[in-house]
């Protein structure tokens, strides 16, 4: 190993690169000028920049509060520097230690993926569990107004004066059966041929015209309906809306950028429709949907007969009354409902002859006169 190093040097005060030769004494650096004149640098007062990193030029400082300057380009001359200072060298940059260094890094990254894993996996729903009944039912009510507005403008929504009040009376007599929640259940119809229907915070239900015209009866689609008022109840959409946001400052605090983790954030709550719950929540709603509709007397049958529908119209996919959702296998979730279900009721309620149905699920489609009366829920 050589006793002595070229380098450069500068004075702090200019820009300008002075050809030094280096070598070490016992306690200090000892740096010769071209012109003859020398500087000591004690080891324990010397400041190491750069260097660090493998391929990257060496660079010591001294002094300030504009410090002077030595750069060295043979990489060998830490090594050398950390033999010459001996106890003073603890402060220098040890190129031995790179690859201790090294797998320190790999393993601090994989512990930081690991935690941020588990975060995502556990941390968030359980944020969201814990803050979703801390949420005011007004703020809760704004946002799914919001959101049904960007999902649902006015302008696509069947408002029929005389069948829309009729579809009403089912989500009513639904309500009815949880007195004591405090959300006020909105129905929408939208103009979709989409076979679909969710539900928003707050107490919005949207359903579209081709979930409706699917169903072959009125208790079908109180089926439906059950299904999603329990996703209500049980706060599943705030708690994805919570979820969301959570999963956007984790996507921040991951990458720095808290700009688009904002922007991600505003289009995740847009696009509400698009979020998936848990298979938790499908199951909770499913089996208290189920237990909805037998607390006004409704056979669950006709919820199972409309899944029976959905699979037969798609039969590749795992497509339920959702479009919220992450839906178990549909014969599946079937399966278990039939198994809730028991016995059928020995006067299942009938909300609406099959005449008058097929006419109101037509909502969308033709209007009728003024005068016309479509027959309200006969169950009392």
């Amino acid at each position: 190993m050589p006793s002595l190093w070229q380098g450069y040097y500068l004075d702090g005060h200019t820009a300008i690169r002075h050809p030094v030769t280096i070598q070490f004494a016992t306690t200090a650096l000892h740096i010769v000028k071209a012109d003859g004149n020398t500087i000591d640098w004690p080891y324990g007062k010397i400041t190491q920049t750069q260097g660090a990193y493998e391929g990257e030029q060496i660079r010591l400082e001294y002094g300030g509060p504009l410090p002077q300057t030595v750069i060295v380009e043979d990489l060998a001359f830490l090594t050398a520097l950390q033999q010459a200072a001996a106890s003073n060298a603890a402060h220098f940059h040890n190129p031995q230690q790179r690859p201790l260094r090294l797998r320190l890094t790999i393993l601090a990254g994989i512990a930081l993926l690991g935690v941020t894993a588990c975060f995502y996996v556990w941390g968030i729903p359980g944020l969201a569990t814990f803050l979703a009944p801390r949420i005011p039912v007004s703020w809760e009510e704004q946002l799914g107004a919001s959101v049904l507005a960007q999902l649902a403008p006015s302008d696509t929504r069947c408002v029929d004066l005389n069948r829309f009040p009729a579809l009403e009376t089912v989500v009513a007599r639904l309500s009815r059966a949880m007195p004591d929640s405090p959300y006020r259940i909105q129905l929408t119809v939208v103009d979709n041929p989409v076979m679909n229907a969710f539900a928003l915070p707050g107490g919005q239900v949207v359903v579209f015209r081709g979930l409706l015209e699917a169903t072959e009866t009125s208790e079908q689609l109180a089926g439906v309906l059950a299904h999603e008022l329990q996703h209500i109840y049980k706060q599943h959409p705030t708690r994805a809306i919570i979820e969301q946001a959570s999963t956007s400052l984790l996507i921040a605090a991951v990458s720095g950028d808290f700009t688009g983790a904002l922007a991600y954030g505003i289009e995740g709550a847009r696009l509400l429709g698009v979020l998936r719950y848990s298979r938790l929540h499908e199951d909770e709603a499913d089996r208290e949907g189920l237990r909805l509709l037998q607390a006004v007397g409704i056979d669950p049958a006709e919820m199972i007969a409309f899944y029976r529908i959905m699979e037969a119209q798609h039969p590749h996919e795992a497509v339920t009354p959702s479009s919220l959702s992450t839906h178990p296998d549909t014969n599946e979730r079937i399966e278990t409902l039939i198994a809730l279900a028991g016995p059928p009721p020995p006067h299942p309620v009938k909300l609406f002859s099959q005449e008058a149905w097929k006419d109101l699920r037509s909502l969308c489609r033709r209007p009728v006169a003024a005068t016309s009366q479509i027959p309200t829920d006969t169950a009392p």
